[in-house]
């Protein structure tokens, strides 16, 4: 096994094909299994193809102008998002289509039609503009997984003004400094969302936030639920706040979409756990919208008839590019829920998709596991039988949950699209096409045509298991770091040269696929092996007891490193002694002595952020006996404390 160069030792192996049913693939957008060498032969031309089908108020000029590391893409041409997501869609039969289901978590539910939403977008653009908002000014959006929040990120859209959405969970503090690192102008948010069946204080938080910055001029404030907002002590500051019911009824029409360069900003999205100045990643207009509308169309097939569910929420890049941009600029119905997926019951996710008729549902590994956790029976409980293409997103999917989800959700008839991206990429980079692809358990397949992905070393050689690089520019790329180009620089452009690096490990596997390792800073050095979290993490997820576990690196005075495992086990089981042992030895037997967990703690759930990834920097001070860190942007503190006290208490 490799030691040099950064290379990780690829252990895990996989053997399991599921090839595309045939049914889906007589019907696929994606049929020819020659575009990803036409894509590579000319990128350009080829993304070209894909922007021809938006809408341009004037053409570009020149495809990209490429300067390592800034790119522009469709230089000179000039466009407007908000036009390409609703008015043009005006003049086609999707002018009556259902643009935006959406259903409260106390189960309220509203339905758009693209005539509609565009009415009410436009209408809000006339209100931010009688505000004051010009091109280019900076508007935070601090709201729940409301209607509203699609609207104000494309009326600001409609009008130039640069969004800066802000998660509803995220606390006062953390909302205060996106607000002064972007100098946003005006902060939309509403009096409460709903989370489990409590309300979240979201007014309250943003009042507390706005004790902290300066540049906020107007706070429009969305009525959610004007009971709830009476008994959380909901407060307007004359002045400075004002409801948005009273300024949408205040106001006559709307107005036109401003005329937009292709590199015009459009939003500006921080990254979620980051300490110090936020980092603020800046996303344009002609390139970003390419390439969302390009993955939607083809990774989730989309048709005119499907109903789609993308869980994520708009805080996340996944909201933006996948429920917001990429599926209303291809015309799709999108179902928005606010809620949980376990309240009041572990069956709301499955009642919702029957319900709706829901037939692409795009969820999270997390979610997925949790699912798993809580028994075949709920979904059970459901008609599923209108989904047609399941996907996931924001982490490596282990095998086990893979086929979970294939088997139980699926019912074996339903392509799998596991796709790998990032908020810096903007959209989709790695993924299956449903129609072409025959996909493994536990990978992303490879690069979407016209994207450049490979494996590196730290030479810049190409190897099997490594770093993944993306070595080309691709439309949706991010341009900057908001008021810090040296930060976008440094963080993403110094290892190699003129390349991308994510900072993910990978390997490639003997059918060209690419598996996602895990963040590099997670990679586990034992021995002098370099061994990639996910594996050993696939290897615990195997065995039928456990339904989710988080691997870290535990300081060894002989190996340098040993592995530390925290497990959460399905109902029903019991924990111990002899299943940690158990576990340990099912882990040699799927991958080697090398990889023998040194300690097992179960667990009844994991410390996660809020867009549930595992926060793994928190579990290596548990399982070194340090003080817990920071612990701000977890859905739940408790459980690290939970853990913490597990551990001190010597329970493996």
């Amino acid at each position: 096994m490799s030691q040099d160069h950064g290379a990780m030792d690829s252990l895990l192996h996989e053997e399991r094909r599921i090839p595309p049913p045939a049914p889906f693939v007589e019907a696929a957008h994606a049929s020819d299994p020659e575009v990803w060498d036409r894509a590579a032969a000319d990128p350009e031309a080829y993304w070209a193809e894909w922007a021809r089908e938006l809408d341009w108020f004037e053409p570009w000029e020149k495809v990209l102008e490429w300067t390592p590391p800034h790119a522009k893409w469709f230089v000179g041409g000039k466009l407007n998002v908000c036009h390409n997501c609703l008015d043009r869609h005006l003049t086609t039969p999707r002018r009556n289509k259902a643009a935006l289901i959406w259903e409260g978590e106390p189960g309220d539910v509203r339905v758009m039609t693209y005539y509609g939403l565009q009415r009410r977008v436009s209408k809000f653009a006339h209100v931010l503009r009688r505000l004051g908002v010009e091109k280019g000014d900076r508007v935070a959006i601090y709201l729940p997984m409301v209607p509203e929040a699609a609207i104000a990120m494309l009326a600001c859209a409609r009008i130039g003004a640069i969004h800066s959405v802000v998660f509803g969970g995220f606390s006062p503090e953390s909302l205060a400094g996106r607000i002064n690192d972007a100098e946003a102008k005006v902060l939309i948010t509403a009096d409460a969302g709903y989370r489990r069946g409590s309300a979240v204080p979201l007014k309250n938080n943003a009042d507390a936030a706005m004790e902290h910055t300066d540049s906020i001029e107007h706070c429009i404030v969305v009525e959610r639920d004007s009971h709830v907002g009476r008994e959380l002590g909901v407060r307007m500051k004359p002045g400075r706040d004002i409801w948005y019911h009273e300024l949408m009824r205040d106001i006559e029409g709307g107005v036109d979409c401003e005329v937009m360069d292709s590199e015009d900003p459009l939003y500006i999205l921080y990254t979620s756990g980051t300490t110090g100045r936020p980092k603020g990643v800046v996303h344009t207009t002609g390139g970003y919208l390419t390439q969302v509308h390009a993955t939607t169309k083809w990774v989730f097939d989309l048709k005119e008839e499907d109903r789609y569910w993308c869980t994520a929420d708009v805080g996340w890049v996944t909201g933006h590019s996948y429920i917001v941009y990429g599926p209303l600029a291809a015309g799709a119905t999108v179902f928005m829920y606010e809620g949980a997926p376990d309240w009041p019951h572990r069956g709301r996710f499955w009642h919702l998709c029957e319900k709706y008729g829901i037939t692409l549902f795009y969820t999270a590994p997390t979610a997925i596991r949790a699912f798993m956790r809580w028994g075949e029976e709920w979904p059970e409980k459901y008609d599923l039988s209108q989904l047609r293409l399941l996907g996931t997103v924001g982490e490596p999917i282990n095998p086990e949950a893979w086929m979970w989800y294939h088997q139980v959700i699926g019912k074996e008839r339903c392509p799998i699209v596991d796709t790998w991206w990032q908020t810096e990429t903007g959209g989709i980079m790695i993924t299956p096409l449903p129609g072409l692809t025959t996909t493994t358990p536990g990978t992303a397949t490879r690069a979407f045509p016209g994207v450049h992905a490979t494996i590196l070393n730290d030479e810049g050689e190409e190897v099997d298991a490594g770093y993944l690089a993306i070595t080309k520019p691709w439309p949706s790329m991010l341009r900057t770091i908001w008021g810090d180009d040296e930060r976008f620089q440094a963080q993403y452009w110094s290892k190699w040269d003129g390349i991308y690096f994510p900072g993910d490990g990978a390997k490639r596997d003997e059918d060209g696929n690419i598996w996602i390792l895990g963040r590099v800073d997670d990679v586990l050095n034992v021995a002098g092996h370099r061994i990639g979290t996910m594996e050993v993490e696939s290897a615990l997820v195997d065995d039928e007891r456990v339904a989710e576990a988080a691997v870290v690196g535990k300081h060894h005075e002989l190996k340098g490193q040993s592995i530390a495992a925290f497990v959460t086990v399905k109902e029903g089981v019991e924990t111990g002694t002899s299943l940690a042992d158990e576990l340990k030895a099912h882990v040699v037997e799927k991958i080697g002595a090398i990889a023998r967990p040194e300690l097992i703690l179960f667990t009844g759930d994991l410390p996660k952020t809020r867009s549930g990834k595992i926060m793994r920097r928190l579990l290596k001070d548990i399982a070194e006996g340090r003080a817990v860190g920071d612990t701000t942007t977890l859905a739940d503190p408790a459980v690290v404390e939970a853990l913490k006290r597990r551990y001190d208490e010597g329970d493996a």
